[in-house]
Formats: C-alpha cells, structure tokens, sequence
C-alpha cells in the first residue's frame, strides 16, 4: 500500500479520494490508471534518474546547456579579480604578504577608488528615496523643487512604483533636452529616448535587435580592437560573428577606415556584416576621435550600408589638449540630409562614469536615429518585458541632464565638485602616461580621455614559454605576477584583444593622486624585476 501511495501524484490521490473509496479498496490496476505509468515503468524511470554514485543525473550541465554561454567571457571581472578577492581576505586574516593592501585598477568604478559623490546628484536622490527630509531645512530649495518634479510623475508619487517601460516621460524630455544642448541645437525627441540600466543593458538590446541569420547569413558585428568585453560577450551570448577592426597604435589608437575596410571586406567572405561600434573617448585606450575621423566612419557606414553604435559614455572625459568630444549625432546632421536623412544610429550615455561616477545607481540612455517605426515598435515591446529601467537610476540620470544653472542656490557648489573631479581625472591621466613611459620595456600612449591607460609591455621570450606551458596568455601571467608580488590588480590586454606578438594591460587612473603614485611607482619595479627575472 506504500508504494501505491508513492505512485499517486497529488490531484491522482485527490480524484481517487473523490470517488470515496478508501485506498486500501482501489484496484491496483485503477491505480495504476491513475498515475499514468505502471509502477515498475516508473521505478526504472527514476532508477535512469541516478548516476552510479547515487546523485541525481542534472538535466542542466555543461554539456546539455546552452552553447553560447559558455563562449561568454568578461576580463574586467574575470580570474585576477577573483584572485584579488582571495588576497583581501587573507590579508584581512593577518595572513602575510609583500603588501599591506590590494589596490584595484581593473575597473571604471569611481566611487571604490574614493571619489567623492556629487553632493547635489546625492542630495535629490536622498529627497526622491524619503519624500518626509523635503520638510529638512538642511536641502536646499533648488534640490527640494527637482525632487518633487520627479515625484510628482511617478505612481503613487514614489520612486517604488514602476515606470513606462521607455523611462519616466519627463525624464526623457529632459534627456532629449540636454542632447540639443550639447549638439548646439540639433532637434531630439523624447520618442527616440529609451532610458536603461546603465549604458549595458541599452547596447545589448540593440544587439538583440540587429542579430540575425544562420551560417554565412548570420549577422556580423564590426567591433574596435582593443575593445571593451562588453561587446566580445555580447555578440558570443547571441550567437553573431565578431568582426575586429584594429585601431593604430602606433598613431594614439586611430580609427584607420582603410583597416575598417578590410576587415568587413573579410567579414563578408563568411557573414552579413551589418553593424559598426565605435566607442569614443576609448575603453581601453582613451583615446579621443578627431571630427574628421568621426566624419569618416559616417560617410563609410552610409557607403557599406551599416548601423551605427556609438558608445559614448566618456564624453564628459577628455583631458588631452587639442581633443574634443564630438558626438556622433551631431556630426551626422551637421553632414547634411544625404547622412543624416539615411543612417542609422543608436548612441549611448551613462551616470556610471563622467564626473558622476554613479555605478551602482544603473542610470543610463540610448536614442535612436533614422529608426523605421516597425522596428521601433518592437523595440519598444523588446525593453516593455523588462518592466522598466531602476528608477533610482533615473533619477539620477535626470539630475545629470538637468544640472542647476546660475543663480540656482547650488549651482556654484556642483560646478566646483564636478571640476574637481575632472580636474583631478586630467591629472592623473597626465602622471599615468609619464610615469609609465620612463620605464624601459614600457610604452603608454597619451591618455586623451576615460578612465584607463592600456600601456604595451615587454614580455621576455622565456616568460612567454612558461605562460603558454601553463595554458595562460603572457600578459595574464604578468599581471597574476604583478599581483602577487605587489597587491597591484590590474587586467590582461589579451581579456580586450590586442594584435599578436603584442602585450599590454588595462588599467584605470582612478585611484587617489597618492595611492596612484605608489602604484605606478610598484609597476615599473616589477616589470623592471619581471624582465630581469625570465631573460
């Protein structure tokens, strides 16, 4: 009777109880009936169930999930920052080492390396998340009125409550302002404004959207080489084709379009090439693109017939004299109707970086250009299945766009945080390129904008062996070294891409003036040790 028991799924033993027949009166064979599968079929069934050692056999395992998964990789976060983990803990357990403190240069996040917030961007967040401190003389008024603005669109009057699947409408409003602004006039519309979870989730979207075909129809995606990960796992959890265009080294990390044109003459041996990003100011390499190189990539994308992905996160960052952001937006109208009537575009903004550095906040923005109406359509459905971007991210999104202006009560205190900071990111990006290329075996172009150096280094030839029997890239073994020995973490340039036979890591400039001193200081003695060692 126990095993008749255990065969009875519950709405079995539920319809036998309805029949009001006690279960030690039912027929085996009605049991059995009831169940579906005669007892032995079901006892084999889970017997198939178990591995020999007695564990469940997994339905989802390495081999049975999905592929393109498994090709995904993220340097930024990838094996040395899981090392750089481990080392903090140790230390923190009073274990010794070389060093008295792990310094992390791997990733764009201001607000870890000990930047301040800006108080204002902090101040309405503050009033938006507790609406009772707008009774707190502390606030000023400027601060209180944009508060209640945002409230006041949201349901119920609070930051809890989901938005439009496209953002906040004012907020979008504002965003579309800001743009004309910065373009010198060009119109926005709000209707081409979708705000986002950071600039990430934007640019995957849009990926999403453009990815399509099988074998040698499947979409190719042009991406910079060096390039942010972002972008390699991306396009390898969407099944497309990377096609890498490498940018010129040797001339600051130039966009060269006669090398744009090989490889998407190459790219189209194999796939449909239909997508080109950019991203300017550089990540890795912080360089900035002149307006002609800008104009350039527009008149090549109209040619080849490609969409346009500009990433331009960094805009706020340029510190090189003679640079400039120049958005791509407004190149393209100031082009003229032949471009700016034809091709299409989606570009991309952040809080997380800029003066703001507001990483955990998710606060970002794309607006599309030229985009037919059918597929905006659907890309509004597409953004609708995530509910809505963070609306605390939108929030301080619209303080961003929507900065005090003179004579507001904190408009001469944000105006002097925000060039603080950017005075102090400019420096450092000066100290970093100096100090790095006094050391032989070190080569570091000018950092003309972001946040990052992506410096070329020597690798000795036996240094090179011993990586590749240990089934590592050299400069992964550099940096594993690196951080070993010194407390320094810092990310391969083989995790972005790099032209073989070369080697070079990614690092940002984000550490305090002190701390970045000591850090470059440390790197030049080991790469000096680390040569000397396996020569």
């Amino acid at each position: 009777m126990y095993n008749l028991w255990q065969s009875l799924t519950w709405p079995r033993v539920w319809a036998l109880r309805s029949c009001k027949l006690p279960l030690s009166a039912a027929p085996l064979s009605f049991a059995r009936s009831l169940s579906g599968t005669p007892l032995a079929e079901r006892d084999g069934n889970l017997a198939r169930k178990m591995s020999q050692n007695g564990t469940p056999n997994r339905v989802l395992t390495l081999d049975s999930m999905n592929p393109c998964i498994k090709k995904v990789e993220y340097a930024v976060r990838g094996p040395i920052v899981i090392r750089a983990v481990e080392l903090e803990k140790e230390l923190a357990q009073g274990v010794k080492k070389p060093f008295t403190e792990v310094i992390k240069a791997n990733i764009g996040d201001a607000h870890a390396m000990g930047q301040k917030p800006i108080t204002f961007l902090r101040q309405v967040s503050a009033l938006c998340m507790y609406p009772e401190l707008l009774n707190d003389n502390k606030f000023p008024e400027d601060a209180k009125q944009k508060a209640v603005r945002i409230l006041q669109a949201c349901g119920g009057q609070s930051i809890g409550a989901y938005s439009a699947s496209q953002g906040i409408e004012i907020i979008r409003q504002d965003v579309a302002k800001y743009i004309e602004r910065r373009d010198g006039g060009i119109p926005s519309s709000s209707d081409n404004i979708y705000l986002s979870t950071g600039a990430s989730d934007s640019i995957v979207t849009m990926l999403k959207l453009l990815v399509s075909g099988e074998g040698a129809s499947r979409t190719g995606v042009l991406i910079p080489i060096p390039q942010y990960p972002l972008y390699s796992a991306a396009l390898s959890e969407l099944g497309a084709v990377q096609v890498n265009y490498y940018l010129d080294e040797e001339n600051c990390w130039a966009l060269d379009i006669k090398e744009l044109r090989r490889a998407l003459e190459d790219a189209r041996k194999h796939c449909n090439p239909k997508v080109l990003c950019i991203i300017n100011p550089g990540n890795p390499t912080g360089q900035v693109q002149s307006r002609k190189c800008i104009e350039d990539v527009i008149r090549f994308a109209a040619e080849e017939n490609l969409f346009l992905m500009a990433d331009e996160v960094y805009q706020d960052n340029v510190y090189a004299k003679g640079c400039a952001f120049h958005s791509f937006k407004k190149v393209l109208f100031e082009m003229g109707p032949k471009y700016s009537d034809t091709v299409e575009m989606a570009s991309f903004h952040s809080t997380s970086k800029g003066f703001m550095g507001e990483c955990g906040f998710r606060g970002g923005y794309m607006e599309v250009v030229n985009m037919d109406p059918a597929v905006k359509s659907q890309l509004t459905k597409l953004v609708s299945v995530r509910l809505c971007p963070p609306v605390t991210g939108q929030t301080v999104l619209d303080v961003v766009m929507n900065p005090p202006q003179p004579g507001d009560p904190s408009y001469k205190q944000f105006i002097a945080e925000k060039q603080a900071v950017l005075r102090a990111l400019a420096e450092k990006a000066h100290l970093t390129e100096e100090t790095l290329n006094q050391a032989p075996g070190i080569r570091c172009n000018p950092v003309q904008g972001a946040m990052y150096s992506f410096p070329r280094i020597h690798i000795p030839e036996r240094a090179i062996r011993l990586a590749e029997e240990e089934g590592q890239a050299p400069d992964m073994f550099f940096c594993m070294k690196l951080l070993e020995e010194t407390g320094i973490c810092v990310v391969p340039g083989s995790g972005f891409g790099q032209r073989e036979g070369t080697h070079h890591f990614r690092m940002t400039i984000l550490p305090p003036t002190d701390k970045l001193k000591i850090l470059l200081e440390r790197l030049k003695d080991f790469h000096q040790k680390f040569t000397k060692e396996y020569s």
